[in-house]
């Protein structure tokens, strides 16, 4: 019934500048609405909703993750505008921070807010 309905997908977010930079500037999303509640940024296929709040604790696992065809470009790209990937003990990840699941590769990031980001590619999806 949903399957064909684009997306809404939110995170919370405390510094909304700082947020707008780097989901624009470094991730390329567009911003399509600022008001007192959320920034609203549109991607290829959904909406992402970041809500604006004092403070929160950041989830302990990811809650965005973007679908690519070229992990290493990619990952090399967001290293390229200073962003960090996240090593996990226990994980084999090679010398981007990209792991190598059974189903593709992975490679995780935090927004400004400590929100856990992906980077996936995967030859069957």
């Amino acid at each position: 019934m949903l399957a064909s309905n684009p997306i809404n997908a939110f995170v919370r977010i405390t510094d909304p500048k700082r947020a707008r930079r780097f989901y624009e500037e470094v991730l390329g999303l567009k911003l399509v609405s600022d008001n007192p509640f959320m920034l609203v940024f549109r991607g290829n296929n959904a909406l992402i909703m970041a809500q604006k709040t004092q403070k929160f604790s950041p989830l302990q696992g990811t809650v965005l993750g973007w679908e690519v065809k070229d992990i290493r470009k990619a990952v090399s790209s967001l290293a390229k505008s200073g962003v960090v990937v996240e090593r996990f003990n226990g994980m084999d990840q090679d010398d981007l921070g990209i792991w190598t699941s059974p189903d593709g590769k992975v490679a995780w990031f935090k927004d400004p807010d400590g929100n856990i980001l992906s980077v996936s590619e995967h030859a069957n999806y």
